[in-house]
């Protein structure tokens, strides 16, 4: 096993036993349910405007003066980018924790 270079210091990681064990699969299960998730919602969300303005008219409907759904449905997204970006960056920084801690209690095995 080769040495990884971490912070000045040398630590070995044992990968393929971490890669078997079922804390990390469950990690790995939920991390990839997540980003799918979260994915697809994304997707869709942004997929509908072009669809809807060019095959309905159902965001063409005034709602203050001159601004239309267009132009809601259209910040909204921008919104929805915002919040998704920190969902993300909130889930992933609890992912990487966990990963840290499954890599950490791997090494101790090792050690003991």
């Amino acid at each position: 096993m080769e040495p990884i270079k971490e912070s000045g210091y040398t630590r070995e990681y044992p990968y393929e036993e971490i890669s078997e064990q079922n804390n990390f699969k469950s990690l790995k299960k939920r991390k990839n349910k997540f980003i799918v998730g979260i994915s697809i919602f994304f997707l869709t969300a942004y997929l509908a405007l072009p669809i809807l303005t060019s095959y309905t008219t159902i965001l063409n409907t005034p709602v203050i003066g001159d601004i239309s759904l267009v132009w809601i449905y259209s910040f909204l997204l921008f919104i929805m980018t915002w919040t998704l970006c920190m969902i993300y960056v909130k889930k992933a920084n609890g992912f990487d924790k966990e990963a840290e801690k499954i890599k950490e209690d791997a090494v101790g095995e090792v050690t003991r």
